[in-house]
């Protein structure tokens, strides 16, 4: 298995890739714990981890507190002894407007989650990285920083931050063994977009015709499948990268091609 034996945290366990992402560690033998706002939905998926024999617990987790991040890394260790391993995958997307008419506290909003957060985390785990001289930061960030959309200037601002923050993060914990990384996601399968499709089609959009258009600007000619997704993002976590730092891998169907 990918993961067998590694403690991992996944923040920002939601409904899309998030909840993929934790089930795909524990069935690649990862002992995960899953962090979010959302108290009911991370229970549920530690639940349905545990009753598929799997080892996971919830920690409630609002990234946007140093003292929450020091919270569920220490939950963490007491619950599996270690942490090998974070994936930071929260995040808040903001108001979907045109940069010209948008709110710079929206901006700072949304930047204090997607960047900042992931700092917090990071920071969480690192005395337990510096330790044991190991360690793995995987950080989600969007296509969108490097291929605009509009409105979603905030939220791509907030992850651009982040690809820039990976680097460094990448420089400044090599000493210590620990490696950073970082993907940039296009369109994932899961349930945010289909939710979009959802209500495309209700305001009197055809479903085949609106995923088509979709699929139509990926050379895969695919949505990309959330699963599929969430195993591109976890391969850094796992021995086959130990080598591996500071890199970003574009996981979007071939949508954005890197020069």
């Amino acid at each position: 298995m990918l993961l067998k034996d590694k403690v991992v945290i996944v923040s920002g366990v939601g409904p899309g890739m998030g909840q993929a992402l934790a089930r795909i560690a524990a069935a690649e033998g990862a002992r995960v714990a899953l962090g979010a706002r959302s108290k009911d939905l991370i229970e549920e998926v530690a639940a349905d981890i545990k009753a598929k024999g799997g080892q996971a617990i919830a920690v409630p987790t609002d990234i946007s507190s140093a003292a929450a991040c020091e919270a569920m890394a220490q939950a963490t260790i007491d619950a599996f002894g270690t942490i090998d391993g974070l994936v930071n995958t929260a995040y808040i997307h903001g108001a979907w407007l045109p940069v010209d008419e948008a709110d710079p506290e929206d901006y700072a909003r949304v930047f204090d989650v997607n960047c900042l957060g992931a700092m917090r985390m990071a920071q969480a785990v690192i005395p337990t990285f510096k330790a044991k001289h190991d360690g793995a930061i995987i950080n989600v960030s969007t296509m969108s920083t490097v291929n605009p959309f509009t409105g979603e200037g905030g939220y791509a601002t907030g992850k651009g931050g982040l690809n820039v923050l990976s680097r460094h993060m990448a420089n400044d914990f090599g000493k210590y063994g620990v490696r950073v990384n970082h993907t940039r996601m296009g369109w994932i399968g899961g349930k945010p977009v289909y939710d979009y499709i959802d209500r495309a089609v209700a305001a009197g959009g055809d479903r085949d015709q609106i995923t088509a258009e979709i699929a139509g600007r990926i050379p895969l000619d695919i949505i990309p499948p959330e699963d599929d997704c969430a195993k591109a993002v976890l391969f850094f976590l796992s021995d086959y990268a130990r080598v591996v730092t500071g890199a970003v891998l574009d996981v979007n169907g071939g949508q954005y091609m890197a020069p």
